[in-house]
């Protein structure tokens, strides 16, 4: 097979930045390590792949918009295919307009790929149509996230439980994780430590928690591995990526029913939906700890796996028997210039190397121009 040029929308960061920023890290590592290219603009006239990570152009880390893409296959090269991958929604933080707005964004895409199943129910719900979709599940690096050296619960000592999350909203789970923190000494006499790693939501204050600052790489897979159990009461998750690392660390999961994760967590833990359930899912874990302690070896998401079915992806929609369903078309004249304005002065700071000023000049016009006044209210 020919080696492809991937484009990405988004720029993967450094450090701790939360599983969209570790997803594409880890796709880029394995896209690369089989000789592929991966940019993160559209000034190469030869793009095979073009990835949608977030359509919303004044999102953080976003490089280029749905209209670049438009441009782009319009007048630079319109045999590149556009793959959309979904993972975020309306539900997830309870906002309004994201899913009605990736919808539209979608319609420039060959392909949609969604990181669970019930995502893609709740798009489907929320009117998506296109047949060309599938859901590819989410993983992580196991160089770094694996079971080397995580410790056993001999049912002695204080039941350790960990949990990790880059984002604070209120909905990452943090009613089940004040309460466990608030029964530590009352309900579960000091039986049980609870660990968080990560940003805080502001509105809370743990006073028996032990509460780590956001850590990433082998230095956070170490924190996770010095525990006995992983614990995620995230609502409407779409697919996550914290009770993944847990669990590739070894990590018998503790995990609430709802949104996408009980797809990554089921036969590797035990489920719950209330804080009955909770305590009634703690005491199941205990008891039957060793089972579920040696079926963690058998945990098959890892970020590998991932990546081979995106590469395997990319090669089916380029294959000549492949049929497109991208529907959007562009008319406005006035849009038009505006986007032969935008492309070329960002092609010319991006050739003197003034990534930082592309990036915010790209993101002023968006804000000035009324052609993208409706995507500043689902940022």
């Amino acid at each position: 097979m020919n080696n492809l040029k991937i484009s990405i929308n988004v720029q993967n960061k450094e450090g701790p930045w939360g599983g969209g920023n570790l997803f594409i890290t880890n796709l880029k590592n394995y896209l690369e390590s089989k000789g592929n290219k991966v940019i993160f603009d559209l000034f190469d006239g030869d793009i095979d792949i073009i990835l949608i990570i977030d359509p919303r152009m004044l999102s953080e880390s976003v490089i280029y918009s749905i209209k670049d893409i438009q441009f782009y296959k319009r007048r630079i090269n319109s045999e590149c295919k556009v793959i959309h991958r979904i993972n975020e929604c309306d539900e997830r933080k309870g906002t309004s307009g994201i899913n009605k707005y990736y919808i539209e964004a979608n319609k420039i895409a060959d392909y949609t790929v969604f990181v669970s199943e019930w995502l893609k129910n709740t798009f489907i719900k929320s009117g998506f149509s296109s047949k060309n979709n599938e859901v590819i599940m989410s993983g992580s690096d196991s160089e770094i996230f694996n079971d080397d050296g995580r410790l056993f619960w001999d049912g002695t000592e204080p039941l350790k439980i960990v949990t990790h999350h880059w984002g604070n909203d209120l909905n990452k789970g943090f009613d089940i994780y004040q309460y466990l923190d608030e029964n530590i000494q009352k309900k579960f006499k000091n039986k049980i430590e609870f660990t968080y790693i990560g940003n805080t939501n502001n509105n809370i204050e743990f006073k028996s928690t032990n509460v780590i600052q956001p850590k990433s790489g082998i230095e956070l897979a170490n924190l996770i591995k010095k525990n006995h159990i992983y614990l995620t009461a995230s609502i409407n998750e779409p697919s996550g990526n914290h009770h993944i690392e847990g669990a590739q660390c070894g990590l018998p999961i503790i995990y609430r029913e709802s949104g996408g994760i009980p797809e990554f967590a089921h036969g590797f833990g035990v489920g719950f939906q209330g804080i009955e359930d909770f305590i009634e899912a703690v005491e199941e874990i205990q008891k039957n700890y060793d089972d579920y302690f040696h079926k963690m070896k058998k945990y098959p998401f890892n970020s590998s796996s991932m990546s081979r079915d995106y590469l395997d992806l990319f090669y089916k929609v380029l294959s000549s028997d492949f049929h497109t369903e991208s529907s959007r078309k562009e008319t406005n004249i006035i849009s038009i210039y505006f986007q032969n304005f935008s492309y070329y002065i960002n092609k010319f700071l991006n050739i003197i190397n003034l990534y930082n000023f592309k990036v915010k000049i790209k993101k002023y016009l968006l804000i000035k121009s009324p052609i993208f006044k409706n995507e500043k209210n689902v940022v």
